[in-house]
């Protein structure tokens, strides 16, 4: 098995190993995938939350010339194997020298012991329990066994988390077998132990919290930078809490201010009037929209009377068709609705072409013996389209192609079953 450099030193960015296996994961279009075993390694594989490290594995020939491997993924198989993920290959037996991403590891170190610090402030604050945590590229987050939580509760634990990071209280590793730490477990010093056998190895932070933990760990709370909470949402298992550490904090609390600061701009404000002025827009955009319906609805009135007198009585029917391809839907349904409130004797077939799919309408007014969600439910089943509606008004998408050749048969057919002659003088 892999000897683990990081569970004695998670500080430890290079190191020696040998190559001792070496396998092909996968190949795609001529790209194969390299699965590569060190006989030791600082590269962390993915597992309990927290994701793998990535860096490079350096092989030097006996001429002095040099292969770098790309390490893309490492992943630890059932057997407690860890494995590098690199595009090239190494032989079994290649000394190399590797190199992990220093960066990526610290940011791993500082979100995964703030949340080792977060779910023990919740523990003993609210009695919250973390049932599971996830480190993700920028955001990390716990899950806890816990009913709603308190804006000023949420506050309450970050102080506090932050007020112990600035204390700077040590973060140690230490190992004790099953049987001992199970009466700490018992005893309620440690917060959680993994269903294995053997040695346990436990992640303490000073006068706080006791845990099991595989992971990498600052060495002090101080190095955790300061803890953020984001965000709180509800869950199946109780809470969801999002929060951000050491330096994603402080790239995530530039970021907002810079949206502030671009909002404030936009709205000619400071960053402190943003809410008022944001509740001001809101109650203009309202009146706004109940103005401009008004408006609408007048449109459609005066819309409605021109159609119905440009459109005359024919056997006692006035059939009303025509297509808009200005208008959008909710105006040509206001339409047709209106037209038939206007006059007697009316139907309106109206197709609303502005946007795709094209929408036709069918309305009547209410001394017309006739059903428009009936009608054009039969009509468009005849080209394989649906549709349909109440007695009084009904719709359907159509085709392009379509579109004029149902509304000619449509209005052909209603001509058909509506109009009457009017009756010998």
């Amino acid at each position: 098995m892999t000897d683990r450099l990081y569970y004695d030193n998670a500080f430890l960015q290079n190191f020696s190993a040998q190559v001792v296996d070496i396998r092909e994961s996968s190949r795609a279009d001529g790209v194969s995938i390299w699965q590569i075993a060190l006989d030791r390694s600082a590269f962390y594989p993915t597992s309990g939350g927290q994701p793998y490290d990535t860096g490079i594995l350096t092989a030097t020939s006996r001429n002095g010339a040099t292969l770098e491997a790309a390490v893309e993924i490492v992943e630890e198989d059932e057997q407690g194997e860890v494995w590098h993920f690199t595009r090239k290959p190494l032989l079994a037996g290649t000394p190399v020298h590797g190199s992990i991403d220093w960066r990526r590891r610290l940011d791993h170190m500082q979100q995964h012991s703030g949340q080792h610090l977060l779910s023990a402030v919740f523990a003993r604050e609210l009695g919250a329990q973390t049932v599971s945590f996830h480190l993700g590229e920028t955001m990390s987050t716990v899950d806890l066994s816990t009913g709603p939580i308190a804006h000023h509760s949420l506050e309450r634990v970050e102080r506090i988390a932050n007020e112990i990071i600035a204390e700077d209280r040590a973060v140690t590793i230490r190992a004790m077998e099953r049987g001992e730490a199970e009466s700490l477990l018992a005893e309620g010093h440690l917060r959680k132990l993994p269903e294995r056998s053997g040695s346990i190895r436990l992640i303490e932070i000073a006068d706080c919290d006791l845990n099991a933990c595989g992971g990498t760990h600052v060495r002090s709370t101080g190095q955790i930078g300061g803890l953020l909470i984001r965000s709180v949402e509800r869950v199946s298992r109780g809470a969801r809490i999002e929060f951000v550490c050491g330096l994603r904090a402080i790239a995530s609390a530039r970021h907002d201010f810079a949206l502030l600061s671009r909002a404030g701009l936009a709205l000619s404000v400071g960053s402190d009037d943003i809410p008022a002025a944001i509740e001001r827009f809101q109650a203009e955009g309202k009146s706004s929209i109940k103005e401009r319906q008004r408006l609408r609805e007048e449109l459609a009135s005066y819309h409605a009377t021109r159609l119905a007198v440009e459109e005359m009585i024919q056997d006692n029917l006035r059939l009303v068709r025509r297509t808009f391809t200005d208008r959008d839907r909710e105006y040509v349904r206001l339409l047709a609705s209106r037209v038939c409130a206007t006059v007697p004797r009316t139907v309106a077939l109206f197709i609303a072409a502005e946007a795709d799919p094209p929408r036709i309408f069918l309305a009547r007014s209410h001394d017309m013996n006739l059903h428009c969600g009936e009608a054009l439910r039969e009509t468009l089943a005849a080209y394989g389209l649906r549709g349909g509606g109440s007695p009084d008004l009904a719709q359907g998408d159509l085709s392009r192609e379509q579109a004029e050749s149902v509304a000619a048969k449509l209005g052909a057919d209603l001509r058909s079953q509506l109009a009457r002659p009017r009756p010998a003088e």
